[in-house]
């Protein structure tokens, strides 16, 4: 194929229908009217010999061909971005940049409404989709692209993946405030006799209390898994479990109806962390982005301690 008479800004629109999978709201987006959108849909149709794009209940479900185009494109346009980017004077305030991150609903509420609201008042015309998937899957996003940033803890990476800490927190156990563990602290009887919510998206994440606890030979009595760690007051009000969540967290409890204790496991102080590609080390939009996580979550800096 001749590049010469390929219209590469075909590229862009193909990217935005398999975002957005809807004619209107894709023209919307880059924006243009929902006939040039249609008619360009048309041509990348020729270009790729595919329909790409089949109509499924009011949305446009992607073909086969579609998904395995999709990856390298959104890799050639990542690329072009970053070549356009890399020696002009970056202003946020201007920017259209499109940022993909992983959270935990966890450090979503804890930390995207002050990073939203920098956003909305710096750089109105950015924009971040926040997603949550299993930790085996962050660091294979990271590196094919798929992902610019992520904020996790103690996720096993490759040296092409900077890791920076951000703000320091410890594990606590939570439980109803009458529940018969309530009254005194935790020894490592009571927390193993006890029956535990769980909160993972992955099986395989054993990071925090369960590899601890192999290390001892000992295992807890998990009840129940779940994979949304703003669920569990709801839950422990309601139940005899008991649940080890993030200190930060649970200071967002209401502390009339839930209590915390020490987990009796010795366990020390973590923190959460910014990890991102070193492809992105001189981008200037995400360099100004790291910099803004890691200021809006300066306040949350001091070190985590048992009262």
């Amino acid at each position: 194929m001749n590049l010469r008479s390929v219209d590469l800004n075909l590229l862009v629109i193909f990217d935005t229908l398999m975002k957005e999978r809807h004619v209107t709201r894709a023209a919307m987006r880059v924006p243009m009217s929902q006939p040039a959108m249609s008619s360009a849909l048309s041509r990348l149709r020729l270009l790729f010999k595919d329909d790409l794009f089949i109509r499924v209940a009011g949305n446009m479900e992607p073909t086969a061909r579609a998904l395995e185009l999709s990856e390298g494109v959104t890799r050639i346009l990542r690329e072009a971005e970053r070549l356009m980017s890399s020696d002009v004077m970056f202003d946020p305030a201007s920017s259209d940049a499109h940022f993909s991150g992983r959270m935990s609903d966890l450090i979503t509420y804890l930390v995207l409404p002050q990073l939203s609201a920098r956003l909305a008042n710096d750089a109105a015309g950015m924009r971040m989709d926040i997603i949550h998937i299993p930790i085996d899957q962050t660091i294979a996003r990271l590196e094919s692209d798929q992902l610019d940033f992520a904020i996790s803890t103690q996720l096993k990476h490759s040296l092409n993946i900077i890791c920076e800490p951000l703000f320091e927190d410890r594990l606590v156990c939570v439980m109803r405030h009458d529940h018969r563990l309530a009254s005194t602290s935790l020894n490592l009887d009571d927390f193993l006799g006890a029956e535990h919510l769980h909160v993972a998206v992955s099986q395989h994440d054993v990071r925090f209390v369960d590899n601890v606890l192999a290390d001892l030979g000992e295992s807890r009595r998990i009840s129940m898994t779940i994979p949304h760690w703003l669920a569990v007051p709801a839950i422990l009000l309601r139940t005899d479990l008991i649940s080890v969540v993030s200190e930060r967290l649970a200071r967002t409890f209401d502390s009339t109806s839930l209590v915390t204790r020490e987990v009796p496991l010795g366990l020390s102080p973590f923190t959460w962390d910014l990890y991102w590609h070193k492809r992105n080390k001189n981008t200037a939009a995400h360099a100004w982005l790291r910099e803004v996580i890691k200021e809006m979550t300066s306040d949350r800096a001091e070190r985590c301690a048992p009262p």
